[in-house]
């Protein structure tokens, strides 16, 4: 049985597991990051829908809230331009999977759907998708608004979604020389040392005692943490320094309302879920309006980038459906046109 792309009379989806996505360049920095900024340009365009993700959370026992990254969360999108798909992502995360169950921290699926006639044609594994193109949007946003000469990397919390980081920006940029390491886990740190100077012969790695002295060194910071409160000061960040804060919550107030310029991927997504942005908002202290900018506009040419080599300049990720369902795409159209995948029935 054959899979066409975007022909769904058969009545057949393609199923892609991780194995598969990968056998399909879904390993590949540079092809997401073209993915990426491509999408980017299409939310600055206005070429989707994206409704707000809802976030399914379970009190733990006794009813008390659980960890901030303990959640599962659908995240649906159409995406125009050339691609015209459909899709959602649907994924789960617990804080502790990993040491108590010997599991990845995060999973989940991905399912693409024919906007002509809304019928499923792919069922794909996410987790990897979802590391690589949260890495690729670093990796724009370095290319925009990290100044031209950066050299060092900080990395805060060294785990799997770190690892993808440094793995991206690493290879998209060879001018790295220096990784800065730091995690609550001294041992963490000292193995993804070990991988990344190994990947790249051209990085040294150092370990650092401590996040206030590792971000103190970075260019380029990025924190990768699960972290339910803040902990960086503005004070910490040197001059010129750019943080790509993927995961959300480890940057003080003082950050977003000292730094000479705050990007995020959508404001909306942004404002919301008593994130950081959000309680400032809240408190009358930050607005759409002080916002410099959402990156799509920026890789759009809409609006500037960086303009100075001592800006510090913040980008404020919440991670945006139209990116997976993009990024899916593009590597289901690979998977077909290489005869990759196991073809599914919807009906017997």
């Amino acid at each position: 049985m054959t899979v066409t792309a975007l022909q769904p009379s058969t009545g057949t989806l393609l199923y892609l597991s991780r194995q598969h996505i990968a056998e399909a360049g879904g390993e590949s920095p540079a092809l997401y990051a073209e993915v990426i900024e491509e999408a980017l340009k299409l939310h600055a365009q206005g070429q989707y829908v994206q409704p707000l993700k809802p976030y399914l959370r379970v009190p733990g026992e006794g009813g008390e809230p659980g960890h901030i990254a303990d959640r599962i969360i659908a995240m649906p999108s159409y995406v125009g331009g050339d691609m015209k798909v459909s899709g959602l992502k649907w994924i789960g995360s617990k804080h502790d999977n990993p040491g108590t169950r010997g599991l990845e921290r995060a999973s989940g699926i991905i399912v693409l759907n024919d906007p002509a006639s809304n019928y499923p044609i792919a069922l794909m594994e996410a987790a990897l998708i979802s590391s690589m193109r949260t890495a690729a949007v670093t990796a724009v946003g370095v290319k925009y608004l990290a100044k031209r000469t950066f050299a060092s990397v900080t990395v805060i919390g060294c785990g799997l979604i770190a690892e993808r980081q440094l793995q991206a920006v690493c290879e998209l940029f060879p001018q790295v020389t220096v990784v800065h390491l730091y995690d609550t886990r001294p041992q963490a740190a000292s193995r993804l040392a070990e991988r990344i100077a190994a990947a790249y012969q051209q990085v040294s790695c150092r370990v650092e005692d401590s996040a206030e002295q590792a971000v103190r060194c970075g260019d380029v910071v990025i924190p990768c943490t699960v972290a339910d409160q803040p902990y960086i000061s503005y004070s910490w960040l040197r001059p010129g320094a750019f943080v790509s804060n993927i995961s959300i919550m480890d940057l003080h107030k003082d950050v977003f309302l000292q730094a000479d310029k705050v990007v995020v991927d959508d404001w909306e997504q942004s404002n919301r879920e008593k994130k950081i942005i959000h309680q400032l908002v809240q408190e009358g202290l930050f607005s759409k309006d002080a916002l410099h900018a959402e990156l799509g506009e920026i890789a759009a040419g809409l609006k500037p980038g960086r303009e100075r080599d001592d800006e510090i300049i913040v980008l404020n990720p919440m991670g945006m459906a139209l990116e997976d369902i993009a990024c899916a795409y593009r590597i289901y159209e690979r998977a077909v046109g290489q005869g990759i995948g196991i073809p599914l029935p919807l009906y017997e």
